[in-house]
């Protein structure tokens, strides 16, 4: 027998065991409330790192971590050290019986945090590593929709037979501010962006139009369906952001010109036509999404969204509960200009905000309801400028992903893409990622916008 292929069936099995184990954790972690409680959440950071223990005795014998991967991950670590600074003891604090005092107002919260982000990383990096071929590129993308597919149904059944509190699971109840398998209708509206972000994407992208109408088509729309009952103004908004952000990703143009223009008249007669193309699409999916949103929904979405004022209005109330987002935000600011370098440590926010936030103290706010908002209350500068790396580092990997020549990897993109859009809007007014199934969904959308940028990498299959 051959030396070396020992190692190399013993890689290739723990391949395999890395990537399936992977796959099954995505459903597993959506199905407990989004596994919000803290003993789910160690579950989850557990079984992350069991899994990572044969990725790095795999990495021993073949297949180790190429220099693009590691330019990827390598702002993310950096933002997992400096969070792990954050909560040591390092300064001197004030007064004649000064202590030992950290960055972060809850040193605890701040070590869990990056706890729960090195896992979240590890995950993504793990599946970067062994997504290695377009069938598993495929089968993570199926498992994605299917979880989003599945919430959803959940979520319309819920919302049609559900009459008293617990249905399968017991802390769900009928008070109209939970949907789905989620206590917040509004971290539900995060996973449905996601998921339709991948389905539009196949339903432009997919070759074959039978297929491309009999499968994606009905599941784009029961996952509209059911975030449309679901009733969450952001996710609603978010959603026809995403249709606007695939109007100006696409290049109508191009399906209807397909000979060569040579010379500048024509080449500025197809730029205006595609430009007046792209507005005419535009403003008619704005007009068919109004009109859906109003006949789906019905009186209840449409008086959701006459409140949207009250959401961010100063709230004049005699307890002075201060609970507008409007007042959240502008406290959020005044811990901003008062930690700008270092911010009062992420997982803090909800200690530190306290401070800052002029109310009777009734209600403290344990969000910031705009995470970029509370990722500069958290990290200050510091921790934007290692997040701005790592956008940098995505967006250049994401674009080479775009020009792919396989036709498959393209659309896979772009529907990753469109899915990440949806959340980045969505974000400004809530804090869906910090739900953990949302989070790790993001990871992987973030893993399909990359996978297909390394072409020779991607080419091997599921060698190791």
């Amino acid at each position: 027998m051959d030396k070396h292929s020992a190692p190399v069936s013993l890689a290739r099995t723990l391949n395999r065991f890395i990537f399936y184990s992977l796959l099954v954790l995505i459903p597993l972690t959506a199905i407990p409330y989004g596994t919000v409680e803290p003993w789910w959440v160690a579950v989850f950071e557990c079984l992350v790192f069991l899994v990572a223990v044969p990725g790095v005795v795999e990495a021993f014998f073949v297949n180790s971590p190429t220099l693009n991967d590691l330019k990827l991950v390598a702002p993310l670590l950096a933002l997992i050290l400096f969070v792990f600074l954050q909560s040591l003891t390092l300064f001197s604090g004030t007064g004649p019986e000064a202590t030992k005092v950290s960055l972060s107002a809850d040193a605890y919260g701040t070590r869990m945090f990056a706890v729960k982000l090195l896992a979240l990383v590890v995950f993504g990096f793990l599946f970067l590593r062994h997504t290695s071929s377009k069938s598993r590129l495929r089968a993570l993308i199926y498992v994605v929709i299917g979880v989003g597919v599945a919430s959803a149904l959940f979520g319309i059944l819920r919302n049609s037979f559900q009459h008293e509190p617990g249905f399968l699971l017991p802390a769900l109840t009928n008070n109209g501010r939970s949907f789905a398998q989620f206590v917040n209708r509004n971290h539900f509206g995060f996973l449905m962006e996601m998921a339709l972000g991948l389905t539009l994407g196949l339903l432009i992208g997919e070759t074959s139009r039978q297929r491309r109408l009999a499968v994606f088509m009905p599941i784009a729309l029961l996952l509209w369906v059911a975030l449309v009952f679901s009733n969450t103004r952001g996710g609603i908004l978010a959603s026809l952001c995403q249709l606007l952000f695939l109007g100006m990703m696409l290049d109508p143009m191009r399906h209807l010109v397909k000979q060569q223009v040579g010379t500048r008249w024509p080449r500025f007669q197809n730029l205006v036509g595609g430009v007046a193309l792209r507005a005419f699409l535009i403003v008619c999916l704005i007009a068919l999404f109004a009109y859906g949103v109003g006949w789906v929904g019905g009186e209840a979405v449409v008086s959701n969204f006459e409140l949207a004022e009250t959401a961010f209005s100063q709230q004049a109330t005699g307890n002075r509960a201060n609970t507008s987002r409007k007042q959240i935000w502008s406290s959020t600011w005044q811990a901003i200009k008062a930690n700008p370098v270092a911010g009062v440590g992420f997982g803090g926010y909800w200690i530190a905000i306290r401070k800052y936030h002029d109310a009777s103290g009734e209600y403290t706010p344990q969000q910031a309801h705009n995470d970029y908002l509370e990722l500069l209350a958290s990290g200050g500068l510091i921790g934007c400028a290692l997040v701005i790396w790592f956008v940098a580092v995505f967006v250049k990997r994401a674009r080479k992903s775009l020009r792919s020549e396989d036709a498959y990897c393209r659309a896979v993109t772009l529907g990753a893409l469109t899915g990440i859009f949806g959340v980045l809007i969505h974000s400004f007014v809530d804090f869906g990622l910090h739900i953990t199934a949302n989070a790790l969904v993001f990871c992987t959308l973030l893993v399909i916008a990359v996978r297909c940028s390394d072409g020779a990498v991607f080419a091997r299959g599921e060698r190791v």
